[in-house]
C-alpha cells in the first residue's frame, strides 16, 4: 500500500519512488510484478501524471523497474542486482572502518551524511 502525505517536506514523487523501491527491496513486490499504469496510478493516489512518471523514471533509471512500451511497467530482476551491489559495497565500508579503526556510531554517523549528500541535487 502506497501512502503519499502532502504534508511531508518530501516532495510526493520522491514519497512514491522511495516506498516502490522499498516494496520491491523486500520483495513484496516480485521479480516480474506488473505496476499500475501511470495514469491509474496517479488517479488512485490522487496525484499529477507528471508526478508519477517522475517516479517511475527514477526506478527505471535505478534499474528497478524496466518500462516495455504499451505492455507496461515490470520490477526488474535488476533490483535483485542492485541490492546484491549495496551488499557488497557495505561489506567493504565495514572492512574499511574496521581496518582505521573508527567505531560503529560514527561510521554509521558518516553513511546518513553520505547519503543526505547523494539525495541533494
Amino acid at each position: 500500500m502506497i501512502v503519499i502525505d502532502a504534508a511531508a517536506p518530501t516532495p510526493p514523487y520522491e514519497q512514491l519512488r522511495a516506498q516502490l523501491a522499498r516494496q520491491i527491496q523486500d520483495r513484496t513486490l516480485a521479480v516480474g510484478t506488473r505496476l499500475p499504469t501511470i495514469r491509474r496510478l496517479a488517479a488512485d493516489l490522487g496525484l499529477a501524471v507528471n508526478t508519477v512518471g517522475r517516479a517511475y523514471r527514477e526506478l527505471e533509471e535505478a534499474g528497478l523497474i524496466e518500462t516495455h512500451g504499451r505492455a507496461g511497467s515490470f520490477v526488474s530482476a535488476g533490483g535483485e542486482h542492485s541490492l546484491e551491489q549495496a551488499r557488497r559495497a557495505a561489506r567493504d565500508y565495514a572492512a574499511v572502518i574496521a581496518r582505521v579503526g573508527i567505531d560503529a556510531t560514527e561510521a554509521i554517523r558518516i553513511v546518513k551524511a553520505a547519503l543526505g549528500q547523494a539525495s541533494t541535487p
